[in-house]
């Protein structure tokens, strides 16, 4: 798993052997355009190779055939080789034009290469999530992997884009560049290549303590859209609690932290390109200095067209050179994206850790027995302790306990999102491990205490249940659920807008589309999860008689809080401390002296 952030690890973050693996898997995702994109390296080292005859061409323009070094405009005015020049311009001319061609064919083909690569990976990063096992989701933050989703992609899209194919155009660059200037002089090559080493060096060390910053940055940027976009969802408890400026000094923290971590590494970053201008720079005046002095005499060791050729390789080498740890750097703060999204890439998903294969056809018989379990995050802490009890085919059974007494542990086991400890559970004597998570769950539907609508219409979340639904179908369901009374009224009916997690409808309302959703999927067994206690006694009504319908024809596993609405049930089990301490009808309950669900009734009934 991915796990929360923790500081101390992210601090000793090292690139390791299985980092680097990790980063490499994510070239995989270009396999499908590699012809394309050979093209666009091709188009990439024409480019950069055109470049390179550019300062050739340039001496043999202004090189003459003196041997004397000018010392003012009019000396070097005087130097310009008037024999060739119409031939070198139109070799120029002809050059910019190629180097035009080849760097729009460049450009163009490693966006596109790009874009597909990364919508590839966006899809496979979502669908990764989509698929992962509910302990994933209890163990890392929707903040921090929403913004792994889109940061880091952000981050991998620049590099991929642009960073690299720079990156690659400044070394071919910097190679030509030596090999003619090792041709021309092996001596003042010699001056230049003495500084490759020193600036290697430094640019490893700088490029690894970068990295480390600015992957630090980037866990609390993510730490940051978390604090957003919890506090978004829960602004109601915010300004209820005012919390504003609680919240926004936990915001305030964390975006200090970044901008901290972002100005240490600019700081650091600036000091290397400083260091390396000065040092460039420096190597650049002595070597020209150097091949001066070598065009003098009466038998000088370069020509003069070898001289200007050689200054302008040198300045096109040295500016090379000197972006190279810039590119190096942002190579660098990639890999902490590239890592993150591939960890989410790696990851097993739900179907490939439940390796169930049956599809039964479920009738709604289920059996718990002697079912322990333990929350993954907190195996120390026993949920559930010996449950045992059975439902049968189009039963109702309620679950009642005070709230931490393993009720809605129950209802997640039923969906299989977690693995017991010991035990067995089984739908008409399969094992649920033997049974297709999907299958499984395609004859279950829940209708939660907390309904959570998804921003769009009315029709879209009621769709949710079935896709294929035909509107009449919908408007069917609706009204079994006691919804069209409501959706008729709105001028948009069922193309109303619910907005944002549905908060522009009532919580009556919100349960009703629910209900209407879950008739709409017409399951087997279903799962109502304390779905009347927020609701006023109006509400309440309109929806349990909704519940009924609902019910009718179906195994129901109700969790309740509100003993009014379990009266009928075929069987009530009393949990206390993840055991089952009574169970029974509710007349037979009500009959135990001092028992647990005889005394919950009786303070409701006062």
């Amino acid at each position: 798993m991915l796990g929360p952030r923790k500081k101390g690890k992210r601090e000793k973050v090292k690139l390791s052997k299985e980092s680097v693996q990790k980063a490499k898997g994510i070239f995989s995702y270009l396999k499908p355009y590699s012809f394309v994109f050979a093209i666009g390296w091709i188009c990439l080292v024409l480019s950069s190779l055109s470049g390179l005859a550019f300062p050739y061409l340039m001496g043999q323009l202004l090189g003459g055939e003196s041997t004397e070094t000018p010392t003012n405009m009019a000396d070097t005015v005087s130097l310009i080789n008037l024999d060739n020049v119409n031939d070198v311009a139109l070799l120029l001319l002809v050059l910019f034009g190629a180097m035009s061609v080849f760097s729009f064919f460049r450009v163009v083909l490693f966006t596109n290469v790009t874009e597909n690569t990364l919508r590839d990976i966006r899809n496979d990063a979502f669908s990764k999530l989509i698929y992962m096992p509910m302990d994933f989701f209890n163990q890392n933050k929707v903040g921090e992997l929403t913004s792994r989703v889109s940061n880091d992609i952000t981050q991998v899209q620049e590099t991929l884009r642009t960073t690299i194919a720079e990156f690659f155009r400044q070394i071919i660059t910097v190679v030509g560049s030596v090999l003619f200037l090792v041709l021309t002089s092996w001596k003042l090559a010699l001056i230049m290549l003495s500084t490759v080493p020193v600036i290697a060096i430094i640019a490893v060390f700088f490029g690894r303590f970068i990295r480390k910053l600015s992957k630090n940055a980037q866990d609390f940027n993510a730490e940051s859209n978390s604090i957003v976009e919890e506090a978004l969802m829960g602004i109601t408890n915010i300004k209820s609690f005012t919390h504003e400026i609680f919240t926004l000094n936990k915001y305030k923290k964390a975006t200090e932290e970044i901008r901290n971590l972002n100005v240490k590494s600019g700081l650091w970053r600036g000091v290397f390109v400083s260091f390396m201008i000065f040092f460039m720079t420096s190597a650049i005046v002595f070597i020209i200095w150097q091949g001066i002095k070598m065009t003098q005499g009466p038998d000088p060791e370069i020509s003069s067209q070898q001289f200007f050729s050689f200054i302008m390789f040198t300045i096109m080498m040295g500016a090379s050179f000197g972006s190279i740890p810039d590119l190096y750097a942002g190579i660098q703060k990639s890999i902490g994206a590239v890592e993150n999204l591939m960890n989410i890439i790696s990851e097993k998903t739900e179907f490939e850790v439940k390796q169930g294969s049956l599809q039964p056809t479920l009738e709604g018989n289920i059996s718990f027995e002697n079912v322990n379990f333990a929350y993954p995050q907190r195996k120390d802490i026993e949920v559930l302790k010996g449950i045992s009890f059975e439902a049968k085919k189009n039963q109702t059974i309620a679950l009642v306990g005070s709230s931490g007494a393993g009720k809605s542990t129950i209802a997640s086991l039923l969906f299989n999102y977690y693995d017991i400890d010991s035990g067995s559970i089984a739908y008409d004597g399969n094992k649920v491990e033997d049974i297709s998570v999907e299958h499984l769950r395609s004859q279950m539907a829940i209708v939660p205490q907390e309904v959570i609508l998804f921003a769009g219409t009315i029709r879209e979340n009621i769709k949710f249940g079935n896709v294929n639904a035909s509107e009449e179908e919908i408007i069917e369901a609706t009204k079994k659920a006691n919804a069209w009374v409501f959706i008729k009224d709105f001028p948009q009916g069922l193309d109303t807008e619910v907005g944002d997690r549905g908060i522009q409808l009532s919580g009556g309302q919100k349960q009703r589309i629910a209900i209407a959703r879950a008739l709409l999927k017409n399951p087997r067994i279903l799962i109502l999860d304390e779905a009347t206690s927020a609701l006023d006694s109006e509400s309440e009504r309109l929806v349990q008689e909704a519940l009924e319908n609902l019910m009718e024809g179906r195994t129901s596993i109700v969790i309740a809080h509100r003993l009014s609405t379990i009266r009928n049930a075929d069987k009530i089990l009393v949990l206390e401390h993840g055991k089952v301490v009574e169970q029974g009808t509710h007349n037979e309950l009500v009959q135990i002296e001092n028992g647990v669900y005889a005394n919950l009734s009786q303070l409701q009934l006062n």
